[in-house]
C-alpha cells in the first residue's frame, strides 16, 4: 500500500514538472490568465456591490459570505482547469484518436494517469486569487472558529473529489460515444454561472439537481456554509458519504468502461 503511494506520488510529480516546464516556454499565458482572473473577479465584486447596494443579505447570505462563496468557487475553478478538465479532455481526445492505447501501456493505475496526464499551471492563478478572496472574506465574519475552519477543508476537499468524479464519468462516456465536447462545455457552463451562488437561492427542484445531478452545491456551497458557521453535522457527513459514493462509482464505472474497450487496433 505504502510502495503505491509513493508510486502515485513519483507519477503526479513528474506531471507536475512536465507541466511547469512547458509552462516556462509559454509564461505570457499566465500573465493573461492573471489578468482574466482579475476581470472576472472584478466583475463579480461590481454584481455584489449592486445587489447589497439595495439589501443587507440575500436568503440570508451576507455580502462576505457571498464573497467567501465567490473565492471558493475561484479556487475549485483553478483546481478544475490545471488539471482535471485538461486530463479528462485529453483522454477522450486520446480515446477518439487512438492514443489512449499507450496509456494502458503504462505500469501504473491507468486512471490515475488519465487523470493527471496534462497539467496547466496558468490556471493556478485563479486558485491562488480565490484562495486569497477566501482569507478576506474569512477576516470580515465573526463566525469563523478552528472547527468551522476543520469542517471548510473537510467540505473543500469532498467538494473537490465530488466534482473530479462527476467529470471523470462524463469523460468515461467517451469510450462509448466519440465526440463529448458538448457535455464537458455545459457542465462548465453550469458551474461556472450557478457555482457562484448558493444553492440555497434556486426553486426546490433545481436545487436538488445543482446538489445531487450537477453537485455545485456540495463544491462550493457547503464550504462556504462550514466557514460561515452556519453547516450542520448531518450536512457535513452527507457531504463526506456523497464525496465516497461519487469517487467509488467513478471509479467502478472506469474499470466496467476500460474491460470494453477494444482499442485502436480493434
Amino acid at each position: 500500500m505504502i510502495s503505491h503511494l509513493r508510486h502515485s506520488g513519483l507519477i503526479i510529480r513528474t506531471y507536475v514538472r512536465l507541466g511547469m516546464l512547458n509552462f516556462m516556454q509559454y509564461r505570457g499565458e499566465f500573465f493573461i490568465a492573471v489578468i482574466n482572473a482579475v476581470i472576472t473577479l472584478l466583475a463579480q465584486v461590481i454584481g455584489l456591490w449592486v445587489i447589497f447596494s439595495q439589501t443587507a443579505t440575500l436568503d440570508g447570505w451576507t455580502s462576505a459570505g457571498m464573497m467567501l462563496l465567490v473565492g471558493i468557487h475561484f479556487m475549485i475553478s483553478g483546481l478544475l482547469g490545471m488539471v482535471i478538465r485538461p486530463s479528462v479532455e485529453a483522454m477522450m481526445e486520446g480515446i477518439r484518436l487512438g492514443t489512449f492505447d499507450f496509456t494502458l501501456t503504462k505500469p501504473a493505475d491507468s486512471q490515475l494517469l488519465a487523470s493527471v496526464q496534462r497539467i496547466s499551471p496558468a490556471a493556478l492563478a485563479d486558485s491562488v486569487l480565490g484562495l486569497g478572496v477566501i482569507i478576506w472574506a474569512g477576516v470580515q465574519l465573526d463566525s469563523v472558529t478552528p472547527l468551522g475552519v476543520l469542517a471548510f477543508v473537510i467540505t473543500l476537499i469532498c467538494g473537490v473529489v465530488i466534482v473530479y468524479s462527476f467529470i471523470l464519468l462524463l469523460g468515461t462516456c467517451a469510450f462509448w460515444f466519440v465526440k463529448l465536447d458538448n457535455i464537458m462545455a455545459i457542465f462548465g457552463s453550469v458551474f461556472g454561472q450557478a457555482g457562484r451562488w448558493p444553492v440555497t437561492i434556486f426553486p426546490g427542484w433545481l436545487r436538488v439537481v445543482l446538489t445531487f445531478v450537477i453537485p455545485v452545491g456540495f463544491a462550493v456551497t457547503v464550504p462556504a456554509q462550514a466557514l460561515s458557521g452556519t453547516l450542520d453535522l448531518p450536512t457535513t457527513l452527507l457531504s463526506v458519504g456523497v464525496a465516497i459514493l461519487f469517487f467509488v462509482g467513478s471509479r467502478v464505472f472506469w474499470f466496467f468502461a476500460l474491460r470494453r474497450y477494444t482499442g485502436a487496433s480493434a
